[in-house]
């Protein structure tokens, strides 16, 4: 997929995603009992400023989080059709087989057509919508 043909995120959304990220990782010690980082606090105040101006200043960084997106989708995406494939697809056609089941007529038959003459009106314009 081409990287021109996809739109970039504002950079005010890319401010304020980020400014949620590192408040939540800034306060997240605070749950157990700990003390806030102090360095992630700033970071999410910093993006939180920036995020608001609508600063040019987040455009490389936004850039190169959005590169990282389509990296990652490269590898994640074949991952997770792979793990369907084989988790889902896979078990139901073998069940099928089990069954004798051959729901696309893929079976071999000596037949001069695979033509399926349908015996029903041709199509029913009723009630489309």
């Amino acid at each position: 997929m081409k990287i021109d043909t996809i739109k970039i995120g504002s950079n005010r959304s890319f401010g304020i995603v980020f400014f949620i990220v590192f408040l939540i990782i800034s306060l997240f010690p605070v749950l157990k009992g700990n003390d806030v980082r102090i360095w992630s606090l700033i970071i999410s105040l910093i993006f939180l400023v920036l995020g608001l101006m609508n600063s040019n200043i987040l455009s490389p960084l936004n850039k190169l989080w959005f590169k990282f997106g389509l990296l990652l989708g490269n590898f994640i995406s074949p991952i997770i059709m792979g793990f369907v494939f084989f988790l889902v697809v896979t078990p139901i056609g073998l069940f099928m087989r089990l069954l004798g089941k051959d729901l696309l007529n893929l079976k071999t038959k000596n037949v001069k057509s695979y033509w399926i003459e349908k015996t029903g009106p041709k199509s029913k314009m009723k009630n489309q919508f």
